[in-house]
């Protein structure tokens, strides 16, 4: 009987060392902007990183009382629309976005990212595709990618499947957590433009783009200025970091944001109406921003309602920042001096907590 191996089973340690050599170049590009606080361990089994900054300035603030923020998340089944285009250098940003957005809603600066990626065999260069997306996601967000795992689980995972997860941890000063109870009455509600789907709604957009309608991947859609299929679906998540940390070291010792919702599934209203106190509520516009034809052209392949449209996708809007109503024309300047349009969505009120669309 012949002897048994790792490799018969399906797992190459040759080549998985190969393709850990191979990302190690892209993990040292997203330590830059944290590089005083990455701490060198060659060989650890774990990651070191240290919370206050040694050399503060561009690079991270310093803090009294720190609060740690951590959040989670996956991309869901974009990555099945990434199987079918072969293109996996982008879907790496979606897995930094979804993490670090929702971290930047308690107000937090990012600090670090440990990614999770599972395939069903060893593909050296599908992982170094895979993270690249990851480390540009990362160095867009400033946040050190600091570790993570690869596993090979050949019974597990299809050929040519793959999952990928990540995790991200910030920090804030703890009287600085926006947790919504600065929400005042007053407060201008502004609405961040999205990038398109970001990585939300994509069993009902594959159900309607490739079941319902017939497309393929190379399609090029007419109305969408012949954009292929796969780039208007495979449009990375939009990272707003680099925004929001800007507007609150402009304004260090203000309060100038008083809430951020991450419009993700559940879209405007359920997502807003997360972050509001009680006696709040907030009556926002649909005629204050231009949907963005990519949902239009979605709506109308699959005749979908608008409210269900409403509530699956952010229809444009992948970012509400709330802020004190004397700051709401420089912070939009801000946000337009950094290629991120916004638009004035409402202004919070006196009331039963509540979010309406109208």
């Amino acid at each position: 009987m012949a002897k048994a191996t790792y490799k018969d089973a399906g797992v190459d340690l040759d080549l998985y060392q190969k393709a850990m050599s191979s990302i190690t170049p892209l993990l040292a590009k997203t330590h830059v902007a944290q590089k005083s606080r990455v701490m060198e361990l060659p060989g650890g089994f774990a990651g070191l990183f240290r919370l206050n900054n040694p050399q503060p300035g561009p690079a991270g603030r310093q803090y009294e009382d720190p609060v740690l923020v951590s959040g989670t998340d996956g991309v869901g089944t974009k990555i099945k629309v990434a199987i079918q285009a072969g293109v996996y250098n982008t879907i790496g940003i979606d897995l930094v976005a979804m993490c670090v957005n929702d971290c930047l809603c308690l107000g937090a600066e990012p600090l670090f990212f440990l990614d999770y990626i599972a395939l069903g065999k060893d593909d050296p260069e599908r992982l170094v595709e895979l993270m690249e997306g990851v480390t540009k996601g990362c160095v867009l967000s400033k946040a050190a990618l600091l570790g993570g795992e690869t596993a090979i689980m050949p019974d597990l995972y299809g050929d040519g499947d793959f999952d990928m997860a990540g995790f991200c941890v910030g920090v804030v000063e703890r009287n600085q957590v926006l947790d919504g109870q600065a929400i005042q009455s007053g407060d201008v509600v502004l609405g961040l433009e999205s990038s398109g789907f970001h990585s939300n709604g994509y069993s009902l957009i594959r159900k309607v783009v490739f079941e319902m309608a017939g497309l393929d991947v190379n399609d090029q859609i007419e109305e969408l200025n012949q954009r292929t299929v796969a780039s208007i679906l495979l449009e990375p998540t939009r990272i707003y970091a680099d925004a929001i940390n800007t507007i609150f070291q402009s304004f260090p010792d203000q309060i100038v944001i008083s809430g951020l919702a991450h419009i993700t599934g559940g879209g405007l209203v359920e997502n807003v109406e997360r972050i509001l106190p009680q006696n709040r509520r907030i009556d926002l516009k649909r005629s204050a921003w231009e949907v963005p034809a990519v949902f239009d052209w979605l709506q109308s392949l699959g005749d979908i309602d608008e409210a269900e449209m409403f509530r699956v996708f952010n229809m444009g809007i992948g970012l509400v920042a709330i802020v004190r109503a004397q700051h709401a024309e420089a912070v939009q300047e801000k946000l337009q001096s950094l290629q991120i349009p916004s638009h004035v969505l409402g202004k919070v009120t006196q009331g039963d907590k509540e979010v309406t669309l109208s």
